[in-house]
């Protein structure tokens, strides 16, 4: 993406490992959510120490209806904790709620070079055909995402395929940060250079990427307007069963093989989703179900969706509820970030050399 010299600048940052990950709060977050980020979310606070985001000033690059963006940001909190996210452990704040991330977007945005940007996808993605009635802040989304992690010193992220490309831009930001204000400043590796943390569960490809029910070949979204094709946390037992019962398959045979699935995404699928929910290899899957009926997997798949689901289920119901509360866990969470970012920032405008700033 850059020249040499950033691409070999090392990363000697000498500080604790951090996780860092962010969600908007747009739409309902669904089952491939839960397996692909949220589920091992909740594993990562275990061994590491973690933040994780509701990103509202991300949610805004993009038309938002005002009027519902505190309770959509309410639900993805609720989310994280239904999850089994403890914020004990871990924090769980709203982005707009911590003034570092939009104050270092600033500053990196001076760092960042046009050309970078200009590679990334999701802009020509989200903006179509009419880029120039696009907000600047939908162009700089990435610039924010490399603020959102640094302002913690964040060493670790845990990215999809679909975000490899806004890492690799952060640490080419972070590089060129910590070569620009080195010396004689003393700072030659202020920030890390993060790194990408990809965890499997169990080993099933389909744990990291749960595709549409309604077609094998796109990710679940919640995005995609037919509810259909996907299953919603919020979901009821019978609104799951009836989905998955639904669920598109292909004329073939249940196969016998993890290979005999190359080709046939739907019924893919359907195994990865059973295997990930079962914490089980997806081979284990097929032999349970060897010579099955797409009919009566389908009826075993939906039994196990439920019964993996109806925790989370419930308790996202039950903290939906108490609106208060969520506040409540979000403000701590928000003050436990500002706790880490604020020394951070302070050494940040001393290293620019702004009149009157000084190192924390």
């Amino acid at each position: 993406m850059t020249d040499a010299a950033d691409h070999q600048a090392s990363n000697d940052y000498q500080g604790p490992d951090r996780v860092f990950s962010g969600v908007q709060p747009t739409g309902s977050l669904h089952l491939g959510n839960y397996l692909g980020a949220l589920k091992k979310f909740a594993r990562l606070q275990h061994d590491h120490d973690c933040l994780f985001c509701i990103v509202d000033l991300h949610a805004i690059t993009m038309p938002v209806d005002r009027a519902k963006l505190a309770d959509q940001t309410r639900h993805i909190a609720a989310a994280f904790l239904a999850a089994g996210v403890d914020p004990n452990k871990a924090g769980v704040y709203a982005q707009s709620a911590v003034p570092a991330h939009a104050e270092l977007a600033w500053y990196f945005n001076c760092v960042a070079r046009m050309g970078w940007v200009q590679r990334m996808t999701q802009f020509k993605d989200k903006s179509g055909k009419n880029a120039e009635a696009a907000s600047v802040g939908l162009f700089t989304y990435p610039v924010l995402q490399a603020a959102d992690i640094l302002a913690f010193k964040a060493t670790h992220v845990p990215v999809g395929e679909d975000q490899k490309q806004h890492l690799e831009l952060s640490r080419d930001i972070a590089a060129k940060f910590n070569r620009d204000f080195g010396e004689p400043a003393g700072a030659p590796n202020f920030f890390p250079l993060p790194e990408p943390l990809i965890q499997g569960l169990n080993g099933n490809r389909a744990g990291a990427r749960i595709m549409s029910l309604r077609d094998g070949t796109k990710k679940m979204s919640k995005s995609d307007p037919s509810d259909a094709s996907r299953i919603n946390l919020t979901d009821d037992a019978d609104m799951i069963a009836r989905k998955i019962r639904k669920a598109k398959t292909d004329t073939g045979e249940m196969p016998v093989t993890v290979e005999a699935m190359e080709g046939r995404p739907e019924i893919a699928n359907l195994v990865g989703i059973y295997a990930a929910l079962a914490d089980i290899p997806d081979q284990v899957v097929l032999d349970r179900h060897q010579g099955s009926q797409f009919g009566p997997f389908k009826t075993a798949l939906a039994e196990v969706a439920v019964e993996a689901l109806r925790p989370v289920s419930d308790l996202m119901r039950r903290y939906l509820s108490d609106p208060d509360e969520l506040d409540r866990i979000m403000a701590r969470s928000a003050d436990a970030a500002r706790e880490i970012s604020e020394p951070v920032m302070a050494d940040v405008r001393h290293i620019i050399g702004f009149h009157g700033s000084r190192a924390s």
